[in-house]
């Protein structure tokens, strides 16, 4: 099999007018599907369903420590649930601080937070002139996002197969006071499904910082969202390390059950230090006076136990994992050996990283978009949407049905054939 760069202009040529009239076939299928974030199908949201059923008018809604949660009060969320999140992130329950349904809010809150008044009594970062993040990257659109709504400069940090540069953060955290933080999906990460290795957990937990209010934000996303029972990835817990390595202060870690039950209605915590706990707490006894505990209550009374966890995981599982290897399978099958594409097979988490010829991946998305696939947009796994070499597109195969998803995995990619040929012969 020829790669499309050593192809002739003539045979470039005549291989584009075979695949324009594929795309035109495409075109007239109507085709409507939306592959542009990682949501939860509804057989997914299905499995869930019992969870509306645990509490009625007729059980209790006593948590175990006798506080009716109908009510006000119990600041960090109720013991029970505070186990169960604690279980899942693998810290004690007394390191974990439980909110409102999602992780994302809270690590705005983190950062809006350290902006007005700073972190455990240091400088509010709004008063300073310059505040820096570093962005593993490609990475989550969102984290961005925040940072970007902050007016905090955002640092490329280029991921590797053991999670990101280590010798670039070390180099920069050290020597730089204004940055601030590092945004970090250790755990099959958003978009290319990698974890970080048993080293690199164990630099980030090492790291000696220039600004003592430095933090890792360790988004704990996809901790328990493995495909395969029997080749999950393993992440050593951050805390753990910091505690050991004498930087007990240094990370937030987030996680959530948002991909686990109902993503509108789930629960969601922050686990960290003693210290960082006493900090935001003061901070939110003035924002509530508690979050849902009848929310809570009610996950804890459907999963009961890490185990439960663990048990439901396997049915969004066997949901997720045909949809991924339908996808990998018809990218190996289209594109394998000709030179213009890659992408990494992930073991869990909810996103396949494509790597196109530099210069394509806009040009990709678009056609997709046009024959009636919507993607998630070129550039949103690099800070300011703007990924230097226009070639990183982040693949969400969990929302369409199988046979949706195997028809926009043909189109995506006879997209990525049909816009390689086109810069080759521009060139």
């Amino acid at each position: 099999m020829k790669t499309y760069q050593t192809m002739s202009k003539d045979e470039l040529t005549s291989l584009k007018t075979d695949l324009e009239a594929k795309y035109k076939e495409f075109q007239g299928m109507g085709l409507k599907l939306d592959m542009s974030r990682g949501k939860p199908s509804a057989k997914q949201l299905d499995i869930s369903m019992g969870m509306m059923d645990v509490l009625n008018s007729e059980v209790s809604l006593q948590c175990e420590e006798g506080i009716d949660c109908r009510n006000y009060g119990i600041l960090d969320g109720i013991k029970e649930a505070r186990e169960l999140l604690g279980a899942i992130s693998e810290v004690p329950a007394d390191n974990i601080i439980i909110y409102g349904n999602s992780s994302l809010n809270i690590m705005y809150d983190t950062i809006s937070r350290s902006m007005t008044h700073g972190v455990m009594g240091s400088t509010p970062w709004c008063k300073l002139d310059t505040i820096k993040f570093l962005c593993p990257v490609p990475g989550y659109d969102r984290h961005f996002a925040i940072t970007e709504h902050f007016g905090i400069e955002m640092i490329n940090v280029p991921m590797t197969n053991e999670g990101p540069d280590m010798d670039m953060v070390e180099q920069l955290v050290s020597s730089d006071d204004t940055i601030k933080g590092i945004w970090c999906v250790p755990k099959y990460s958003n978009p290319q499904g990698i974890t970080y290795s048993e080293e690199t957990v164990k630099r980030f937990a090492r790291l000696k910082p220039a600004a003592k209010d430095f933090r890792i934000y360790w988004d704990n996303a996809y901790s328990v969202h493995h495909l395969y029972e029997d080749q999950q990835d393993f992440c050593l817990e951050i805390l753990e390390e910091c505690e050991k390595a004498g930087n007990p202060d240094i990370v937030y870690k987030f996680t959530s059950t948002s991909k686990i039950s109902f993503p509108g209605s789930g629960v969601a915590a922050i686990a960290t230090s003693k210290n960082n706990l006493a900090d935001i707490r003061k901070q939110l006894t003035l924002q509530t006076i508690g979050h849902d505990k009848v929310n809570q209550l009610r996950h804890v009374r459907f999963f009961k136990d890490l185990d439960g966890i663990h048990e439901h995981m396997k049915k969004h599982a066997d949901i997720m994992r045909p949809k991924f290897e339908a996808v990998i399978d018809i990218l190996e099958k289209e594109l394998s050996g000709l030179g213009i594409a890659s992408w990494i097979k992930p073991r869990g988490g909810y996103f396949i990283s494509f790597e196109s010829m530099d210069g394509c991946a806009k040009d990709i998305v678009s056609k997709a978009k046009e024959a009636g696939v919507v993607m998630t947009g070129a550039g949103a796994t690099y800070p300011y949407g703007k990924d230097p070499k226009n070639s990183n597109i982040r693949i969400a195969p969990s929302f369409p049905t199988l046979d949706e998803l195997k028809q926009a995995a043909e189109l995506f990619a006879l997209c990525v054939k049909l816009v390689s040929v086109e810069k080759l012969l521009e060139q």
